[in-house]
């Protein structure tokens, strides 16, 4: 199972990708070229980054706490 940061780098990087996508599919709209095949990548992706965010969200909840202690430079007694 992958670990929390390698998901995170994950959504991110796959949310760059479909702002690029989005533009892609802007430019080939305002071509007047058929956008059908983009618009299916798109949302295969979208659902991949949903899939990940479950996937962070629950190796996120299985990570144990960390304990609740002193601030920064605080008091011993």
């Amino acid at each position: 199972m992958p670990d929390l940061d390698y998901v995170r780098r994950e959504i991110e990087r796959m949310r760059i990708q479909i702002g690029r996508q989005r533009k892609e599919i802007l430019q080939l709209q305002r071509a007047g070229i058929g956008t059908a095949s983009a618009e299916a990548l798109l949302s295969r992706m979208e659902a991949k980054v949903e899939t990940l965010c479950a996937e962070r969200d629950t190796l996120k909840a299985a990570q144990p706490r960390a304990a609740k202690g002193r601030v920064l430079g605080g008091r011993t007694w």
